[in-house]
């Protein structure tokens, strides 16, 4: 005796409605799988439940989105922006990651750390100490620069007072030649000689005192 034709309308008691959902929706899961091995088709399924609950299924060589897209340009119909869906996802991770970031910042500023197990604060430690180090490193590079940087100047400012001293005593040497070669060129114009000199006559004697 075989069995009777199941009437197609829905079924009231929610016990049985359940049990039925649960057999097909295996049911037709099984034959997606089957066609998909049988006749290497294609296949994208979906199923929600009544109680919001999601089954699905998709041909392993394929995924969701690349069969939807085939199905847009198949029947021409536009079910989403492609370009408008990327980034919407984009904007979405990048907003999940920035979230947190903020979080891993207060941690480090020791913000909200009441929370978190001593298995989460390890690598908060961690970060910390390696941190610390490289400021350290950073600092005592940026002291021997700075020391360098002095004895250069100090040596700069050493040569520069011995180019001045040099300088000085050139002009004072130089000076001094300069008067000498003045003094001797007036020997040259004036003779040794006194013009309008007077000559003395020897004293005569007086012969009347005799």
């Amino acid at each position: 005796m075989g069995r009777g034709k199941i009437e197609i309308k829905r079924i009231d008691n929610s016990t049985n409605r359940q049990v039925t959902f649960s057999k097909r929706k295996n049911g037709i899961l099984k034959k997606a799988r089957e066609i998909n091995v049988l006749c290497e088709a294609e296949v994208s399924l979906i199923v929600f439940s009544s109680t919001g609950k999601m089954a699905e299924f998709c041909s392993p060589n394929s995924s969701l989105i690349k069969i939807l897209d085939k199905y847009q340009k198949g029947s021409g119909r536009k079910l989403w922006d492609a370009k408008h869906e990327y980034l919407n996802s984009e904007v979405e991770r990048v907003k999940k990651e920035n979230d947190n970031m903020q979080i891993e910042l207060r941690h480090l500023k020791g913000e909200d750390l009441t929370s978190l197990t001593p298995k989460e604060l390890i690598p908060i430690e961690e970060a910390l100490s390696n941190g610390l180090s490289k400021v350290k490193e950073r600092q005592s590079e940026i002291v021997k620069v700075m020391k360098k940087n002095g004895r250069m100047l100090e040596e700069e400012n050493k040569h520069l007072n011995y180019i001045l001293l040099k300088t000085q005593q050139m002009e004072i040497h130089g000076n001094a030649r300069d008067l000498e070669n003045e003094y001797q060129h007036n020997r040259r114009d004036y003779p040794s000689t006194i013009p309008f000199a007077f000559h003395i006559q020897p004293i005569q004697p007086n012969l009347q005192e005799h």
